[in-house]
């Protein structure tokens, strides 16, 4: 079985950086180091030098107008933050949330252990499930992949917020993260903009169709995973399916909002539906931005 879904991760990320790298001047590579620059010194502004690069703390000494120099860092980290919650385990047989942030976690694994040094992970529901200390490597990331294929969490409930704190610490240098999670959770955003501020972070947001649009199917059972317990709506009531949709539309446009606030990629998948075109834009978007920054 794993070597199943080891092959269905090669082909779509082969078709994945074949898209990407197919238009002209096409650089994956350059895509996937992201922010791998760390400080290495100071020198006087020159004429055309990016305002962004100013040290005001050293030029504010009065000593002349200095801007930061950066250097590639080799050593750059892809983290992977994979939510194994309970309410991971929605959708369809083999389509579950959970299925679908498994896959996601794997095509970008592969990506990230041929083009960043080394690759992380942090598996976690409201506690941490499985740490996986950066390394580099191709074995290293078949065994990452492993792990987080074959993981049964001890756990159903959901803490972003702690597990974004377990990632504050565990990486002390600037890091490529993507946050996999569907983020039914509240009190994290605090946080999120932390992790934000410190690294360069992607934040793939995972929802079931079932969450935008119930079906009316009359009064049923919906079992909470999380909670584990059970409630009966009438899911032919407009009003219940509204303020579900609605519900999911208002938790959706803030995280979105909040990424764009703190400089974080945000990006949403429905996972009924093929999520590599989704991919494929949010690196072509990145690209776009990093050559026009630097540009």
């Amino acid at each position: 079985m794993f070597e199943q879904f080891l092959g269905k991760l090669r082909k779509y990320e082969i078709r994945m950086r074949k898209a990407v790298t197919s238009e002209r001047h096409g650089n994956f590579h350059s895509v996937f180091k992201g922010s791998g620059l760390e400080f290495d010194d100071l020198r006087l502004y020159q004429y055309g030098d990016d305002v962004r690069a100013i040290d005001w703390n050293t030029s504010a000494k009065g000593h002349g107008t200095f801007v930061k120099i950066f250097k590639e860092d080799k050593e750059q980290t892809a983290f992977f933050m994979l939510d194994v919650s309970a309410s991971q385990q929605v959708g369809e047989i083999k389509k579950l949330k959970i299925d679908i942030a498994k896959e996601i976690c794997g095509v970008l694994t592969l990506s990230a252990i041929q083009e960043a040094s080394r690759v992380g992970l942090l598996c976690f529901s409201d506690k941490t499930e499985r740490y996986i200390r950066p390394s580099d490597g191709m074995k290293h990331g078949y065994g990452l992949i492993s792990e987080f294929y074959k993981l049964v969490p001890e756990s159903t409930k959901t803490n972003i917020a702690e597990a974004i704190l377990v990632a504050l610490n565990v990486l002390r240098r600037r890091s490529l993260i993507f946050l996999i999670s569907d983020f039914i959770d509240n009190n994290y955003q605090h946080n999120l903009k932390a992790l934000a501020r410190k690294h360069d972070l992607i934040v793939i947001h995972l929802y079931d169709s079932r969450e935008v649009n119930l079906p009316g199917l009359g009064i049923i059972p919906l079992y909470d995973a999380e909670k584990k317990t059970t409630v009966w709506v009438n899911t032919s009531s407009r009003q219940y399916r509204e303020e579900m949709a609605n519900r999911f539309g208002k938790r959706s446009a803030e995280l979105q909002r909040l990424c764009h606030q703190n400089r974080a990629d945000y990006i949403s998948i429905n996972t009924q539906e093929d999520y590599v075109p989704a991919l494929i834009h949010m690196f072509k978007v990145r690209r776009y931005t990093k050559s026009t920054a630097n540009g």
